[in-house]
């Protein structure tokens, strides 16, 4: 009897245990004498939030690539939802990571409506022209209205402003059921009335029903809203500290990035940077 209920409560442990949405083990990139990464270690578990912090050239878009397979590792591992690049089709893992940046802003034809740029995002395809099928467009339309811009289904990308593009965007990620929902510097060109309204936008996207994982990266922890909940700071080409927002985010450890004394401040969950200068602390914008 003492052996069926230990072997019952080994079953259930074993059917409890939680994979992590995204690992990266040991992740190197070398290119000659450079070092872009070095020995990256970074896991991200269900039901959290992470936000990529870092100065100018502290590795942040390299470790992107990286998780997109854009970049080749010199060594390590990274697994999506417990499959590997290199033992799976890196085209079939690359799906599961949506990626919104500036540069695919720049890529969609001026007259595509947003319903067909969203619809464009399940194959990974800029400038539509496949045959759109009742279903792509029922889900396509869904997308819209859980980003809040199924009024914008058939306007183009032209007349769509800067905040409503990334809206759409992300809409186009989101066609292809990504288990990780990565944006790169989303708010870079957007006017601060714009930028707090995305960010608000954000905050409600994080805590919908069933959302993505979000992965911001950025290097204003004004940005940082409450639904995060880790963050990794890198620094060098390395992780200079990563975990729980609380225990993480810090003026220490922001002086230690940034490499000037800083002071953190939080108000109502937001946060706000000053750098001291010989004048005196200035609010970092």
């Amino acid at each position: 009897m003492a052996v069926s209920l230990r072997a019952s409560f080994s079953l259930s442990f074993t059917k409890l245990k939680v994979e992590p949405v995204l690992g990266v083990s040991g992740l190197v990139i070398r290119r000659g004498e450079i070092v872009i990464l070095e020995n990256i270690l970074w896991r991200v578990m269900p039901d959290e939030h992470w936000v990529i912090l870092g100065a100018n050239g502290s590795g942040k878009t390299s470790l992107l690539c990286a998780l997109t397979g854009y970049l080749t590792p010199t060594a390590g591992e990274v697994e999506v939802l417990g499959q590997r690049y290199g033992s799976t089709d890196w085209r079939q893992l690359r799906q599961r990571l949506g990626m919104v940046s500036s540069a695919l802003r720049q890529r969609i034809p001026p007259d595509e409506p947003a319903l067909e740029t969203v619809v464009s995002g399940k194959n990974a395809m800029i400038d539509f022209w496949g045959k759109m099928t009742a279903a792509d467009r029922r889900r396509a339309r869904q997308i819209l209205r859980q980003i809040e811009c199924l009024d914008l289904a058939d306007r183009p990308w032209l007349f769509l402003s800067q905040g409503e593009r990334q809206r759409v965007l992300i809409g186009r990620a989101m066609m292809a059921k990504p288990a990780v929902l990565i944006l790169d510097e989303p708010c870079a060109g957007l006017d601060p009335a714009a930028r707090e309204h995305f960010l608000q936008f954000l905050q409600r996207l994080g805590r919908s029903a069933r959302p993505p994982t979000l992965v911001l990266v950025t290097h204003h922890v004004e940005e940082i809203m409450p639904v995060f909940s880790h963050v990794l700071i890198l620094k060098n080409a390395r992780v200079m500290a990563q975990g729980p927002k609380k225990r993480t985010l810090t003026s220490a450890t922001l002086t230690e990035a940034f490499g000037e004394p800083a002071r953190l401040s939080q108000r109502g969950g937001r946060y706000a940077l000053a750098l001291r200068r010989s004048t005196g602390w200035k609010l970092r914008s």
